[in-house]
């Protein structure tokens, strides 16, 4: 076994939040007479969601305060009716626990609303650590240092597992390889290994197929 442990993305990797929030966005815009397609917000939002909004603001003349609020109420909302969680994660999860590896979350979302989510899918995760918590937001790598230290593990036991570039970037430095799930129709500017199908992961685990290098 190559990897016992997955560094997991929340948004976009473990969970689908991202079309829920591209038609939320998308909806704020064309209520202010602008017509804009799903997949153009898409393309914003896989960069980040705050330059999604502030690109969408900027360009079509939307309030910044209109799409902030949407977002917040979309985030309230998925505590009881809360975003598919990721095809093939659940699968994957159970596969690190039965190899003896944990699952491990880091991401740049606020710790309730990584809480609420987790809680609301029923997602059992090691541990988790968010940007909230004080650190640095991604590409930073300090919240991935930080979880490495306090669970004792070797980044050379560890697969990262993310949706953008800056889950590569940030997880690269302290030493750990990185798979990027990518949307199909929406690529991810970074060099590495890519999957459409979570499921991929427990191949590369296992170490029979080999993790295309960075940069």
């Amino acid at each position: 076994m190559r990897y016992h442990s997955i560094v997991w993305d929340m948004g976009g990797t473990l969970i689908d939040t991202y079309p829920s929030v591209d038609r939320t966005l998308a909806r704020v815009v064309r209520a202010h007479g602008e017509p804009i397609e799903e997949d153009l917000v898409a393309r914003l939002t896989r960069r980040a969601i705050a330059v999604a909004i502030d690109e969408l603001s900027e360009r079509y003349g939307v309030p910044h305060t209109d799409l902030d609020a949407a977002y917040a109420r979309l985030k309230r909302s998925w505590t009881t009716t809360p975003p598919p969680v990721m095809a093939g994660a659940r699968e994957v999860l159970s596969h690190v626990r039965s190899v003896g590896g944990r699952n491990i979350v880091v991401t740049n979302r606020d710790r309730t609303s990584a809480s609420a989510l987790l809680a609301a899918t029923g997602l059992d995760v090691d541990d988790l650590v968010c940007a909230s918590d004080g650190f640095p937001r991604k590409p930073d790598p300090q919240m991935y240092r930080a979880v490495l230290d306090r669970n004792g593990l070797d980044p050379a036991d560890c697969l990262a597992v993310g949706d953008r570039a800056i889950d590569a970037v940030a997880s690269r430095q302290v030493g750990l390889d990185c798979v990027i799930l990518e949307t199909p129709g929406i690529p991810v500017v970074e060099d590495g290994e890519r999957i459409t199908d979570l499921r991929r992961l427990i191949d590369l685990m296992a170490g029979d197929q080999p993790i295309s290098p960075s940069r």
